[in-house]
């Protein structure tokens, strides 16, 4: 007789669910963490930055910047520079923090005899200055919006021209000052600090000057503030960076490398001027909206 099988009439075991992959969790995870960075960004100071930084064309602005710079405020130095018998490359190479052979390709860059008035020069004297009142004119422009002033045009011309005089005088004077406090044991602090303490008034002024008085002193110091700190900070980049690039640079090019890397410092001083004037800007902006 056939036995009965117990299995029959018996539910089938049903496999267990495999668990959900730890990927799956992560994944979940990720995706809660981006969505609350986003939430926490929205309608913060760092947006509110960004969107500054947006609204002037920033990336435009400083190659525009450092552009001009290279093609007429470099020149113009030199001009003045050979004229009044000075190393313009030991100037630069203090500037940029450059080490000995560093210095010595930018001492080969430079070099050059005694400038002489003739035609040739005083028609390049022109050029160079006309190139600088527009470097002078587009950081004008940058003030206007990020202050949200309407541009006054050619109305401020005398202006820029003051403004190119006084800026002169500011090298020459910091270039006076840190060039022995360079030398100092513990040099590269007290150069931070005297950058910071020439630059921060100067760009102070520089603002309410190009704006022709239209924004407050008050509203410009955290600009002026933030602009001579991140001077401060490029003085501290410049020294570990540039003498390397210039080295690499004229291996690969020849001296005439060490002109890209002071177009990268040119642009560097773009960046500074503009993310110090956004900064202080959008913190004010901020400050007025929480008030």
């Amino acid at each position: 007789m056939v036995q009965p099988d117990h299995k029959d009439g018996q539910p089938a075991v049903q496999p267990a669910a495999p668990p959900q992959p730890a990927a799956s969790s992560m994944r979940r995870a990720e995706r809660k963490a981006v969505a609350a960075a986003q939430n926490r960004f929205e309608g913060s100071l760092a947006q509110s930055f960004v969107m500054q930084l947006k609204v002037i064309d920033f990336s435009d602005q400083v190659m525009l910047f450092g552009a001009g710079m290279l093609v007429s405020a470099l020149p113009l130095l030199i001009l003045l520079s050979a004229f009044a018998s000075n190393r313009v490359d030991d100037d630069i190479s203090l500037r940029l923090g450059l080490d000995r052979r560093a210095s010595g390709i930018m001492t080969h860059l430079f070099t050059s005899a005694p400038a002489t008035l003739n035609v040739a020069t005083a028609t390049s004297l022109i050029f160079v200055t006309a190139g600088t009142l527009a470097v002078a004119g587009s950081l004008q422009q940058i003030y206007e919006k990020v202050f949200h002033q309407d541009h006054r045009g050619l109305r401020g011309l005398y202006r820029l021209l003051i403004w190119i005089m006084a800026l002169g005088l500011v090298v020459v004077f910091e270039s006076v000052v840190g060039r022995p406090v360079r030398h100092l044991s513990d040099g590269a602090v007290w150069a931070v600090l005297v950058t910071f303490a020439i630059l921060t008034p100067f760009f102070w002024w520089t603002m309410h000057f190009l704006l022709a008085g239209r924004v407050p002193w008050r509203r410009l110091l955290p600009s002026a503030i933030l602009t001579g700190v991140f001077f401060a900070g490029l003085g501290i980049f410049s020294k570990f960076y540039f003498s390397s690039t210039i080295i690499s640079d004229s291996r690969t090019y020849g001296t005439i490398g060490a002109v890209f890397s002071i177009m990268t410092w040119f642009v560097a001083i773009g960046a500074v001027i503009i993310l110090g004037a956004v900064a202080g800007a959008t913190w004010e902006d901020r400050k007025a909206k929480v008030g």
